[in-house]
């Protein structure tokens, strides 16, 4: 199944409502958006879906309505990221339910595991789970980072299906893809997770791209994971110094509000701008970007060709 595995795959942002209640409809639509641009995947509930702020029922919400209108036409990932290992396997029970393809699994967070404790968390994980698990290295959120050798000595073990690596170490990324590529025909996916990289990813062995802003144009990383893989590194690079310009929006606010909520809220403010999700709306207590900041994300739209 995971040689099916590649390709650009949206890590969702989850629409929400008055009353903080998730926007079903204009999740609908974020799904859409994505189908119709040639993405490979989608992930649900990830850092951009805000998983960690939703309560269980609305996680379940958004797998259910993802799955429903992916409805098979590729694959659907979900997040299982939680504190600790008995939460994360009832995350991963609803997403089997739901009928998702892989969860994500973070190593656990709020108190600050030993590197023992982490390999004793995926491989109870991965032994229980009724899905194939994708290791996710999120160091800057989860404030532990998974070790090189762990993840090697996990999939050469068969205990994870692939890797998605948002660590901005572009050289740890690269000796991910060799050692990988070493266990042959039990090979593990490796996704990155970088925006501003991903030409370079793609040319040095990862098998895709799982970045936050492809949310706001997925055709442009559809387009660049294309020029990637079929060896056009000129249109690549072009393609993603364009993304660069885009990247702006996440700036738009850093200064006010938070690292996460500025972000978070810039990416689904362009997505209202663009006419795809109704609300800019965050999950409290983020703070919502103002007039002045969505009027210069419009700004940065249009620079950067995002219609």
């Amino acid at each position: 199944m995971t040689n099916r595995w590649g390709g650009v795959i949206p890590p969702l942002c989850t629409p929400l409502a008055s009353g903080h209640e998730v926007d079903v409809a204009s999740l609908e639509r974020l799904v859409d958006h994505h189908l119709l641009s040639g993405v490979h995947g989608v992930f649900a509930l990830g850092s951009a879906g805000e998983a960690t702020f939703l309560p269980d029922r609305q996680r379940r919400t958004v797998l259910e309505t993802v799955a429903k209108r992916v409805a098979g036409q590729v694959p659907v990932f979900a997040g299982a990221i939680d504190t600790s290992t008995l939460r994360v396997l009832e995350h991963i029970r609803v997403a089997s339910e739901v009928g998702c393809a892989a969860v994500v699994v973070t190593a656990p967070f709020y108190v600050t595991p030993h590197p023992a404790e982490v390999e004793r968390h995926f491989r109870t994980v991965a032994r229980q789970a009724e899905l194939p698990v994708l290791a996710y290295e999120l160091p800057a959120a989860v404030h532990t980072s998974l070790q090189s050798d762990l993840v090697l000595t996990l999939a050469a073990d068969g205990l994870i299906a692939g890797l998605k690596d948002s660590s901005g170490d572009d050289g740890r990324l690269r000796a991910l893809a060799t050692g990988f590529r070493a266990l042959h025909e039990s090979r593990p996916v490796l996704f990155t997770g970088s925006e501003l990289t991903a030409d370079d990813a793609v040319r040095h062995g990862v098998d895709g791209i799982i970045a936050g802003l492809s949310n706001v144009d997925p055709a442009g990383y559809v387009r660049l994971f294309r020029a990637a893989t079929a060896g056009d590194h000129i249109a690549a690079a072009e393609e993603q110094a364009r993304l660069a310009g885009l990247q702006r929006i996440v700036d738009v606010a850093a200064a006010r509000i938070g690292v996460t909520s500025a972000r978070i809220g810039a990416m689904k403010a362009a997505l209202s701008v663009l006419g795809v999700i109704r609300s800019a709306a965050a999950a409290t207590p983020q703070l919502p970007l103002n007039d002045h900041e969505i009027a210069r994300i419009q700004v940065v739209l249009a620079e950067s060709s995002v219609r």
